[in-house]
């Protein structure tokens, strides 16, 4: 079996891996966040309390003081402040923080008089104080290599996790791809495990125990249907030709044993394709089968379907090619096809030729749907004019698909022309 691309194992490891440089990635954002925060806010609270004092100071002697704290500075005007910070107060007068140049890093706070004025400001140049900016590299590095080493974690324990998870799935999913209709086990896993693998498993054991059942009452069905009605069928064919032969019979009672004898036929056929779709697991080994001769038979077969049509028939097959394939499955597939042909066709010529590789089978007779071509093959779906049940094409799909060949229906409504193609896996011509 061959194992998908996305393996449940590499999307639970992805989704680790992911989750985990996620987090990652998210705590470095906060912890940067919340360091370059707290940093501001302690400068923040140092002009604050620089503040309050020049207010008491200028309000006690009219007058401002020199500030306490290195690197801090009082202006009365912006003009007079360093040029880094007068420009870009000059347009925003209300910034509290500023990047200077050659690396200068102010913090400022705006002392107000009563009627929210400004009176002076404080400029605290930060830049030999500054906490974060001189470690971040170093700190950004920890948190990558912190956060490689717990995505790797992530990355073990979600392979343990995975191959936890996965092998018990993988060998059901093994076990289920080696089934075969003729030997279903009993069970799937061994043991009975708790979890959802086991329910999973135990739910198949019981969905195959159904269709072990469904199995074995087809084949017995059709096994004995095919036995049962065979007798009868036989003792009905033999008696209307016996009937058939008695010259005191008029035209009327004639026809009449024909349908019945051509009915009989017909269903003698359907029953042997049933019993061989049904002995699926014994099917016919193949043969090289010479085509022709398996035509012959099947016109003759069918050829009380024709009636009293004037249609003309054209067997171009050359006596020496030969396919590969089961001889009783090659009857009933151009019994089948031949049969189609002989009770639809209306007019015109029936022509049984070789091509491209494939036998071909084309009469002219009634149109058929669009809606309806590419659904031939479905059990019960017929086109006009068809007797039967809709099931030939259906069982003759089915047998192709069991001996590796390809049967297409094609249909030209411009000529009134129907194709059946039945391509083999192998032919070969006599020397």
């Amino acid at each position: 079996m061959t194992r998908p691309r996305k393996t449940l194992r590499r999307r639970l490891m992805l989704v680790f891996a992911a989750f985990s440089l996620a987090i990652s990635g998210v705590f470095t954002l906060y912890a940067l966040i919340f360091a370059y925060t707290t940093e501001d806010m302690f400068f923040t609270a140092q002009l604050a309390d620089e503040a309050a004092r020049q207010r008491d100071f200028h309000e006690r002697n009219g007058r401002w003081s020199t500030p306490r704290t290195p690197g801090m500075r009082l202006y009365r005007d912006i003009a007079a402040m360093p040029d880094d910070l007068r420009r870009v107060l000059q347009e925003e007068p209300e910034r509290i923080e500023v990047s200077g140049t050659q690396g200068r890093h102010y913090h400022l706070a705006v002392i107000r008089n009563d009627a929210g004025s400004a009176r002076a400001w404080l400029a605290y140049e930060v830049s030999d104080r500054l906490v974060v900016r001189p470690v971040r590299g170093q700190w950004l590095w920890v948190l990558a290599i912190t956060g490689l080493g717990m995505t790797l974690l992530s990355l073990i324990a979600g392979a343990w996790l995975a191959h936890r998870i996965a092998t018990p799935l993988w060998r059901l999913s093994d076990t289920v791809a080696q089934l075969r209709p003729d030997a279903l086990p009993e069970r799937l896993l061994q043991g009975d495990p708790d979890d959802e693998v086991g329910t999973l498993a135990r739910g198949l054991d019981t969905m195959i125990g159904r269709i072990r059942e469904f199995i074995e009452r087809e084949c017995s069905f059709t096994r004995d249907a095919s036995h049962e009605l065979r007798t009868p069928l036989a003792v009905i064919r033999s008696a209307a030709e016996r009937m058939a032969r008695d010259p005191g019979l008029a035209d009327t009672s004639r026809e009449q044993l024909a349908h019945i004898h051509q009915s009989a036929t017909q269903l003698e056929q359907t029953l042997a394709t049933l019993l061989a779709m049904a002995r699926e697991q014994d099917a016919e080994p193949a043969e090289s089968v010479p085509l022709l001769a398996v035509v012959e038979r099947a016109i003759v077969e069918q050829s009380p379907l024709l009636g009293e049509r004037a249609i003309t028939l054209d067997v171009d097959l050359p006596a020496d090619h030969r396919v590969e394939c089961p001889r009783g499955v090659l009857h009933i597939l151009l019994s089948n096809l031949i049969g189609n042909a002989f009770a639809h066709a209306t007019h015109g010529t029936i022509r049984i030729d070789l091509h491209d590789g494939r036998l071909r089978i084309a009469n002219h007779g009634h149109a058929i749907p669009a809606d309806l071509r590419d659904h031939l093959h479905e059990p019960h779906r017929k086109r006009e004019g068809s007797a039967g049940f809709g099931l030939g094409l259906s069982i003759a799909q089915r047998l192709c698909e069991r001996h590796g060949m390809t049967l297409v229906i094609e249909h030209d409504n411009d000529s009134g022309e129907t194709r059946a193609l039945l391509g083999f896996s192998r032919v070969e011509t006599a020397a």
